[in-house]
């Protein structure tokens, strides 16, 4: 599900236009981005917590040629469900479920995409709407 069929499903059952509707996602979903960023965790009830953990640097192998090389210490964002939602989805047979749709990863001049995952991690860093 993507965020445009969220708008949409909200949108037909509280009454209000796309638009008013997107704009109440979209600013939900930059409040919760600024309170994560500015307390580092943010609990919302019966969904879940998000939560930014350290991961330490480390002493990694490229599986291509052999090198060692030195991962750096990043930020990550860590997702616990709430108690709720892990019942709920305890009861699912995954069996029962769509196939998620997969869409190809865009290829890169060199081919390898590691410069247009590059170029996605920075884009990620910023948030437009934050300012």
């Amino acid at each position: 599900m993507t965020k445009k069929e969220i708008v949409r499903m909200i949108s037909e059952e509280m009454g209000l236009t796309q638009l008013q509707t997107k704009d109440i996602v979209q600013r939900t979903l930059d409040e919760i981005t600024r309170t994560l960023v500015a307390e580092g965790r943010i609990e919302l009830r019966n969904f879940g917590v998000f939560e930014i953990k350290r991961h330490a640097p480390r002493k990694a192998r490229n599986p291509r040629t052999g090198e060692k090389v030195d991962i750096p210490a990043k930020n990550v964002v860590t997702f616990k469900p709430g108690k709720e939602m892990e019942e709920q989805v305890r009861k699912i047979d995954l069996k029962t479920l769509p196939e998620p749709a997969v869409e190809p990863e865009p290829e890169s001049e060199s081919g390898s995409g590691a410069e247009a995952r590059d170029g996605e991690d920075e884009a990620a860093k910023s948030f437009p709407r934050l300012a």
